[in-house]
């Protein structure tokens, strides 16, 4: 918890005009704004810390409805994230309501000395910039002074109450919508999709017949029979046995389905986010953090968890939770388990031996190995700020914020996310090389196979299975011409 106030009196700077705003019929300015309370939050969409702020920021938005104004300044760290198109689907899929100014120069950044991602500047009903909060966690310290200079405001006669902007999400009536992961079953036929943005599951065939939906379709957090359990933005999902794994994201937990009982059951995670230090422990008495995607070895299901920087065990028979790689530094830092760092991992697969992660915020590849002591290395992907779209060998490789990663006969299948394309790359000789998507965010089909920020991959046979997630849809790729059919989901 960290607010830092400023020194004098020191206007809120004006947004310079051009600037596309989202969530609001005309731009804003900071002198129309006088006499509310704002709320800037700096933020960039990729950042797993910025969307842990969001639900402080509704609370507070709607605690405080009659007199603050909050206004997200999207301050972008990778180049596909300054495309206002982009921008608007984050916005979408995260569900912000208040409005957003996309500030693709850091120009409003600059202006007020913000240096990380998130940050929070509240400013007065007169304009004047009273603190700065960077990081997270700052949601009781926020409440208590919003109250404060609120009051103070009444007294001094500058404050106009009354509601701000306010803005509702288009309803959809699409099969998908921003599905996040997908997992083909190896041994059978089925194909699972986390529906994210559903807020449900859904088990289908390679035709597209759907034989299951798992969930009500309403965010929350309810076990029981698949019409009336409840999830929260799910992520990765995993089969052992029987039993269908999930990482329920938004409700930092992890649920276990059984597939022929047809009953979801939390089984990790206590609802909370997890502290920084957090773990081991059992089950539900553990905080998780942002836990993304699932891989198993025998007992043990490898949980990526973006949140805290980290790769974590649970224990199916024990349900025993431990940290296993990572420091929870967000940095790309090889070497033994303990000491490694990662950043935001949020794809994760293995081949019996060896872990697999695609490690999004340094646009990176890393291999744990789990043989002996186990250690961290670094496929291809050198840091936080280099980032880019080559192919090639080793570091000489570049993607730009790689969220998903299958394994199959001896390759790696790489969703490199922001640059909209699917890549393969050799472990061994750490090859790399576009094997689908031309670079531009779109929807074409066929050979010119086109995605827009694909958040998953499966590989089964001959087909990969895409979690094309901003055009809400699975794309089907032939591994050996790379021609691409979309799976018709028949709901």
């Amino acid at each position: 918890m960290s607010l830092f106030a400023f020194e004098g009196r020191i206007h809120a700077p004006e947004f310079r005009e051009g600037l596309t705003w989202f969530n609001t019929e005309n731009p804003l300015s900071m002198k129309a704004l006088r006499g509310r309370l704002v709320l800037l939050d700096f933020w960039t969409y990729c950042c797993i810390n910025c969307m842990h702020v969001l639900p402080d920021l509704k609370f507070l938005e709607h605690r405080f409805a009659n007199q603050l104004t909050v206004v997200g300044v999207h301050s972008p760290k990778f180049p596909n994230e300054k495309v206002d198109a982009h921008v608007e689907q984050a916005i979408r899929r995260y569900n912000i309501e208040h409005p957003v100014v996309n500030d693709p120069s850091l120009d409003y950044w600059r202006q007020f000395g913000v240096r990380a991602w998130p940050t929070l500047a509240l400013v007065d009903a007169e304009g004047i910039a009273v603190v700065m909060a960077p990081g997270e966690g700052n949601l009781e310290a926020l409440n208590e002074l919003i109250a404060e200079v609120i009051e103070i405001s009444r007294l001094k006669g500058s404050l106009k109450e009354g509601p701000g902007p306010r803005y509702s999400a288009p309803q959809t009536d699409q099969a998908l919508l921003y599905p996040g992961k997908v997992w083909a079953d190896p041994g059978a036929e089925e194909i699972y999709i986390s529906d994210s943005n559903h807020h449900r599951l859904i088990i289908a065939d390679a035709s597209g017949e759907v034989r299951e939906v798992i969930g009500c379709g309403e965010a929350g957090v309810e076990d029981g029979g698949y019409a009336d359990a409840a999830f929260f933005q799910p992520q990765g999902l995993h089969r052992v046995g029987n039993t269908l794994y999930v990482a329920d994201t938004e409700n930092q937990l992890l649920r276990a389905i059984d597939l022929q009982s047809k009953h979801v059951e939390t089984v990790a995670g206590n609802g909370e986010q997890a502290l920084p230090g957090e773990g081991p422990g059992v089950g539900c008495e553990v905080a998780l953090n942002s836990p993304w995607d699932l891989t198993s070895v025998g007992p043990l299901l490898y949980i990526a968890m973006a949140g805290s920087h980290q790769i974590w065990t649970f224990h199916t028979e024990s349900q025993v939770l431990k940290p296993f790689a990572g420091s929870g530094r967000e940095a790309r830092i090889d070497g033994d388990l303990a000491h490694a760092a990662l950043a935001q991992p949020s794809g994760i697969r293995t081949d019996g031996s060896s872990l697999y992660v695609a490690d999004s915020e340094v646009s990176a590849i890393r291999r744990i190995s789990l043989s002996g002591p186990g250690r961290v290395d670094s496929l291809v992907g050198l840091d936080l700020f280099l980032f880019g779209d080559k192919d090639g060998v080793g570091n000489e490789v570049r993607l730009q914020h790689p969220l998903g990663i299958a394994w199959h006969d001896g390759n790696l299948w790489v969703a490199d996310t922001y640059n909209h394309k699917v890549k393969i790359l050799s472990p061994e000789t750490r090859d790399c090389r576009t094997f689908a998507g031309n670079g531009r965010s779109g929807k074409t089909l066929g050979k010119e196979t086109e995605f827009f920020e694909p958040g998953g991959l499966s590989v089964r046979g001959n087909e990969v299975f895409v979690a094309d997630t901003n055009n809400h849809r699975i794309v089907v790729l032939d591994r050996r011409d790379g021609e691409s059919r979309e799976l018709s989901l028949k709901i």
